[in-house]
């Protein structure tokens, strides 16, 4: 009885991720490509040193989400996990993941100690805050995720038809260092303080005499991002804990109905992990009237207003004795 029920729970599980996964998929790709759209098309933007971030966030975010999709979709089709059959996709999906989430987790945090040097009051921490520096951070990180990439590519294994970590230090670094430290504790104190910190100089930034469009534009940035690391916490640290505790209590299937419980409650946490990927876009437009209105502008007056122009330049061409011509309007959209 207890058997059959396992069975039960592990296939609505498998349904479960499935569905989830492709939903986040299709509505995280669509709010990091618009993330992407907007933080480069907005002079405002391209000017600001934080914005590379969220950039390179919204990349490493829709190649995790497709990993994610991917790893779905062929359990479904195939009625099992692939990756217990093939040493490449065992070793290939653990590296894209791990690196996405590193690459993804430690922008957030460089963005939030950036804007804090960005809002200081004091002069040589906002004489740091440069491109330069940006690029410098950005490419640590990648070169850093990389290098902890590295473990899961040379010690995952197929074992009995489980890809896993079998080897005993392999085990200790992803249970006592990856999942607590490195997406785990690291990413979230550091993005925490520092979105705090920030946020406090803000409170502050109206007493400098700094020009109002860059005052509104840092206040704007340190809200969202201040937001962006609380909703990060919060759907972060319930996954970690169970991962952690799944690797160190090694739950495995001797014990199936056990096995299908926490299956089934890993699948719903690691739902809203994978928020963390989606959300970004989304936040932003909550908790920022004006992000609205620039998305709006940039959806509306520009994308639309080249579309609509595009389209009556194809109608003059193929009928070019008509008398078509765009609205004045195209002098403003510019």
């Amino acid at each position: 009885m207890a058997s059959s029920m396992a069975i039960d729970i592990l296939h609505f599980t498998q349904q479960y991720s499935l569905y989830s996964t492709s939903f986040i998929f299709i509505i995280g790709t669509i709010g990091n490509l618009l993330n992407i759209l907007i933080f480069t098309t907005l002079k405002i933007f391209r000017n600001n040193e934080c914005v590379l971030y969220v950039v390179i966030e919204a990349i490493a975010n829709i190649f995790q989400l497709t990993t994610f999709t991917l790893i779905s979709l062929l359990s479904a089709v195939y009625q099992t996990d692939p990756a217990n059959s093939s040493l490449f996709w065992c070793k290939f999906r653990s590296m894209m993941i791990v690196l996405c989430t590193l690459i993804s987790f430690f922008t957030i945090s460089c963005s939030a100690f950036h804007q804090y040097l960005s809002t200081s009051p004091l002069l040589y921490l906002r004489q740091l805050s440069t491109i330069k520096l940006t690029k410098l951070l950005i490419s640590t990180s990648v070169i850093i995720s990389l290098l902890f990439t590295i473990p899961f590519i040379i010690f995952l294994e197929i074992h009995a038809s489980v890809c896993a970590a079998f080897n005993q230090n392999m085990a200790n670094y992803i249970s006592y260092f990856y999942y607590p430290v490195l997406s785990g504790l690291l990413p979230v104190l550091v993005a925490s303080v520092f979105s705090i910190l920030a946020y406090n100089n803000v409170r502050r930034i109206v007493r400098r005499q700094i020009p109002i469009v860059r005052r509104r534009l840092d206040q704007q940035l340190t809200a969202m991002i201040l937001i962006r690391t609380i909703i990060f916490i919060v759907l972060t640290v319930p996954y970690d804990i169970q991962r952690m505790y799944t690797n160190i209590a090694k739950v495995n299937q001797s014990n199936l109905f056990y096995y299908a419980i926490n299956t089934l409650i890993g699948a719903i946490l690691a739902t809203f992990f994978n928020v963390n990927y989606a959300a970004s876009f989304y936040i932003f437009s909550i908790t920022s009237a004006r992000f609205r209105r620039q998305v709006k502008y940039i959806l509306v007056k520009k994308c639309w207003g080249r579309c609509k122009r595009w389209f009556l330049h194809s109608r003059n061409q193929v009928n070019p004795n008509e008398n078509l011509r765009s609205p004045d309007s195209s002098v403003v959209l510019d």
